[in-house]
């Protein structure tokens, strides 16, 4: 089996060094689960190589890294070059980390390859027949056994066990490769960003009138209007006459059922 390992510039949200996503490393040993047979390398589409070369610690034998300039979309350069690998199954994360990503470069190549694609994987392994076996998280715990044969797009979930240990001497016998002429690639689309002060949205008072006026609004708000004008005011009661009022209230608003009628 071929695996290709798709591998972005992340960086570290602290320091803002580059590094490699956690989930992305997860999805390299993902790849090592697969057998000692399977053939993996990682991709990978951007100005410099910096930021993955800690994928082969990681476990990655092989890199191969398409020069594009900063800020062109990696999706046109990734697809011609997976159309060209053709690999059984191509791994990614969710997203990258630290800059401007969105998630989608998985569901753009799956579309460019016409390929399917199953998203937030925890577990793959292969049965004897060759099939793939995806485990997909649907949240709260739950699982969604898949079973695809082909070519197929997989996206990393963080429930995935956890990445490998980085290991030096892994990272010095594996390899980046640059590849001498980039496939065509497409600039980014600019997108049209506006940043405005936060003002905190003032609370919808509950029982206030809609559409009324200020005057009404603000009777709602100190009680002299809406649900609470229909209350009334006891000074020092009695309390067998403070209960019955607290329970009627409660019976009014929902929370306690009406009380029962006897039985004739």
């Amino acid at each position: 089996m071929r695996i290709a390992v798709l591998l972005s510039a992340g960086l570290h949200p602290v320091s803002g060094a580059p590094v490699l996503p956690r989930v992305e490393a997860q999805a390299i040993r993902m790849a090592a689960g697969l057998g000692s047979g399977s053939e993996t390398l990682g991709l990978h589409a951007g100005p410099d190589a910096a930021a993955i070369a800690e994928a082969l610690g990681q476990g990655l034998p092989r890199i191969e890294h398409i020069r594009i300039a900063a800020g062109d979309d990696p999706v046109p350069a990734l697809a011609a070059r997976l159309a060209e690998l053709a690999p059984d199954l191509i791994l990614a994360g969710r997203r990258s980390q630290g800059g401007d990503e969105s998630g989608l470069v998985p569901y753009a190549l799956a579309r460019a390859l016409s390929i399917p694609l199953v998203s937030d994987v925890v577990a793959a392994a292969l049965d004897a027949e060759g099939a793939l076996r995806l485990d997909q998280s649907l949240g709260r715990g739950a699982l969604r056994r898949v079973e695809v044969r082909g070519p197929v797009v997989v996206t990393c979930h963080p429930d995935a066990p956890a990445p490998l240990a980085y290991a030096y001497g892994r990272a010095r016998r594996g390899r980046v490769e640059a590849l001498a002429v980039a496939p065509a690639s497409l600039p980014a689309l600019a997108l049209a960003v506006e940043e405005r002060p936060y003002h905190r949205r003032p609370k919808i008072v509950k029982g206030a009138p809609a559409g009324g006026s200020a005057a009404e609004r603000l009777k709602a708000a100190t009680g002299e209007g809406g649900s609470a004008a229909s209350g009334r005011l006891l000074v020092e009661p009695d309390p067998e006459d403070a209960a019955r009022e607290i329970l009627a209230y409660l019976r009014q608003i929902g929370v306690l059922a009406p009380p029962a009628e006897p039985k004739t």
